[in-house]
């Protein structure tokens, strides 16, 4: 069958790389580099015919020389404009090649930012917005009974909340006059016991014994 209808080409497809490198005929860059062969040899045989001709007088020899230079730079030109064209081509499929692999580039990124998206996608969608609303709005509901249950346990007794400086002031001027009717009358002139402590003066360890209670102690141990 293979010998009817041929077997499957299995070889690869040509690129933009190997068409430069490895194309047949020689890759491109061989044969610039071998027109420039050419040329350097093209232009050494010019530069022969140049000193020779500087050397000769005119004459029919002259002439044939000048023949012969003339068609060395006919085919120096020919193999210029080759070279040029090469180069030219080299270019064009060099700036292909560089199209090509940012082409890569950008499918690369692509396909990178379509595999980002789709796992964003998923993990947004384990999220559910109205369950997280709900749970702001038991913590709300749990700090506001926190607050109750503070201001609850931190409430005093006994202790009227509602007096002002106004009320602080006539109460003090009140229990001036009545210590000074105390006073007067002869009542409370002693200071009182939770005074005495403060009223009472310093008592120093290094204050010297008092003679009666010095012999006091000596009688005792007699």
């Amino acid at each position: 069958m293979n010998r009817l209808f041929g077997s499957k080409n299995t070889a690869p497809k040509p690129n933009l790389n190997s068409a430069i490198q490895n194309a047949r005929p020689p890759p491109v860059d061989t044969r610039i580099d071998s027109v420039d062969v050419k040329l350097a040899k093209i232009n050494a045989e010019l530069s022969t015919y140049q000193q020779k001709l500087s050397k000769m007088r005119e004459g029919p020899g002259k002439q044939a020389i000048k023949q012969k230079a003339l068609k060395v730079l006919q085919q120096r030109k020919m193999y210029e404009n080759q070279r040029a064209q090469l180069q030219q081509q080299s270019w064009n499929m060099e700036q292909a090649g560089m199209m090509q692999d940012n082409l890569k580039n950008v499918m690369t990124t692509v396909d990178a930012m379509k595999t980002t998206n789709k796992a964003l996608k998923q993990q947004y969608g384990k999220i559910n917005i109205d369950k997280i609303e709900q749970m702001q709005d038991e913590m709300a509901d749990l700090m506001e009974i926190g607050n109750e249950i503070n201001e609850s346990i931190s409430r005093a007794y006994d202790v009227p909340e509602d007096v002002d400086e106004a009320e602080l002031d006539a109460e003090l001027e009140a229990l001036g006059e009545d210590m000074m009717f105390e006073q007067e009358m002869g009542i409370g002139e002693s200071t009182p016991g939770f005074l005495q402590d403060e009223v009472a003066p310093p008592q120093f360890v290094d204050a010297p014994p008092e003679h009666t209670k010095v012999k006091e102690a000596a009688g005792g141990v007699g």
